[in-house]
Formats: C-alpha cells, sequence, structure tokens
C-alpha cells in the first residue's frame, strides 16, 4: 500500500491508477517490480506450505497437513470430479495449482506489508486465462478432430440454417474471444476495484484525523470501514479464484462432451 500523499496545499490527494504502477525495485528493471516479487513469493510460499503439509503424512493428519489435504480434496471433488466427471483427474493438477496460485496472490492484498494483489496487474490474469484458454481448446480438438470441434462451435446441432447467420458469428467469438476476456478481465476487475476501495477509507481516515476537530472526529469511521471492508475484501478474494478456476473446469467439461 502507497505512503500518504498531500497536494502542496495540504489537500488530500485520493488514490488512483497512479498507485498500481509500481517503480522497479532494483533499478530500471521493469521485471523487478513488487508484483513480480510477489508472484515469485507466491510460488514459493505454495511449495514450502504443500510440502510441509505432505512430508510426514499420518493417519490421524496434523493441523498443517489437515488444512492442506482439505484445500486438495476441495478442488479434486468439488472443482474436478463433480464438473468435469470421470476424466477429471488428468485435470487436478492444473485445477489445483490454479486455485492456490490465484488465492494466495488475492489475499497478499490484506497481508501486512505485501498489502498488494497481484492480479490486480491485468497481465496476470491474461496469462492464466491463456492457459485455460489453450488447454480447454486443446481437449476438444484432441477428443473430437478439429474439424469436428470447430464444426461444433459454428454450428450448433439441432438449429434452424436462418438462425445460423446470426448465431455462429456469435457462437466464434464467445469460444475465442469473449471466454478468455471475462474470465480474466472478472479476476482483475475485483481485485482492483477491491484494492482502490481498501486505499481510500484507510488513507481517507489518515488524512481526516489529521484535520480539524470536527474531522478527527469522522476519522474513526473511516477506519473502521477500512477494517470491515478488509473482511469483506478476503471474501470476494476467496471467491474470485473459486469462480475462476470453476469456469475453467466448466469450460474444460465443455470441451469434453459430444455437444458443446
Amino acid at each position: 500500500m502507497r505512503s500518504f500523499q498531500y497536494g502542496s496545499g495540504g489537500g488530500f490527494v485520493p488514490p488512483s491508477t497512479s498507485d498500481f504502477n509500481l517503480p522497479p525495485v532494483i533499478g530500471h528493471n521493469p521485471y523487478t517490480t513488487k508484483p513480480i516479487f510477489l508472484v515469485v513469493l507466491s510460488v514459493v510460499v505454495i511449495s514450502v506450505f504443500f510440502l510441509a503439509a505432505s512430508r510426514k503424512a499420518l493417519v490421524v493428519p496434523s493441523k498443517l497437513q489437515f488444512a492442506g489435504e482439505s484445500i486438495y480434496s476441495f478442488v479434486r471433488k468439488d472443482l474436478g470430479e463433480e464438473i468435469i466427471g470421470h476424466e477429471f483427474m488428468r485435470f487436478v493438477p492444473f485445477l489445483f495449482t490454479l486455485f492456490t496460485f490465484i488465492l494466495t496472490n488475492n489475499v497478499f492484498g490484506i497481508v501486512p506489508l505485501l498489502q498488494f494483489p497481484s492480479m490486480s496487474h491485468v497481465s496476470f490474469p491474461y496469462v492464466l486465462a491463456l492457459f485455460t484458454f489453450v488447454i480447454f481448446h486443446w481437449v476438444g480438438i484432441r477428443k473430437q478432430g478439429l474439424g469436428t470441434y470447430l464444426k461444433g462451435i459454428a454450428f450448433m446441432p439441432g438449429v434452424p440454417k436462418l438462425v445460423y447467420i446470426l448465431l455462429t458469428p456469435i457462437e466464434v467469438a464467445t469460444f475465442f474471444l469473449v471466454r478468455p476476456l471475462t474470465l480474466s478481465l472478472r479476476l482483475f476487475a475485483n481485485m482492483f476495484a477491491g484494492h482502490l476501495l481498501l486505499l481510500v477509507f484507510i488513507m481517507g481516515g489518515d488524512h481526516l484525523i489529521r484535520g480539524v476537530v470536527g474531522l478527527k472526529l469522522i476519522a474513526p469511521f473511516s477506519f473502521a470501514f477500512g477494517i470491515g471492508m478488509t473482511f469483506f475484501e478476503f471474501l470476494v478474494q476467496c471467491l474470485q479464484a473459486y469462480i475462476f478456476t470453476l469456469l475453467t473446469a466448466l469450460y474444460i467439461a465443455g470441451a469434453l462432451s459430444d455437444e458443446h
């Protein structure tokens, strides 16, 4: 979270999109910004956590083992088996990685000292959506063949031929443009807006408490809203990781079906 800023006359400078364009930590190298380091840190945190949770697996699990197994079981059953069906196991590693990676980077937005959700930089959701895009199309092409797969997208069975004039462009745009864009932009927009709201309440409270007596009395309410929004933001962060992974599973399940 950025340091507090004030105008030349001591006025409050509200947070804006510039607060998300963080400068490089090392020199002028664009690959050493805080979001990049947070993404690398998330990989380390996830790896260490699940290695520690599974290192000494017991019949009666420890709290750490129980936490790790619960996350895996949730992804395996609720996002894999129940959505994709009997072929789900080969996609569980991808879904599990996707869910834990997004969740960790989202939660960084409310972790003290870190306080920045990596997914509020749209390039990261774009890359994740690209992985999903490639995988579910590859699955469909491999199962049905390129011609059959593309024909199923462009010419939905059971539809009057005249309707194809309108329906075919919509379906092609949906599968090859709308899906990856909405998948990535939904995650980005929620993380961006949530972090911006937290900045407004916390920084606004700090500005009010530095003001006249009347404003000082209002400052605690701003901080209280900021704290309340932090808990709400945590729910949104978890929900967005779930939605992104759920939609990925649904797209894969659709590609595996004979009709999509």
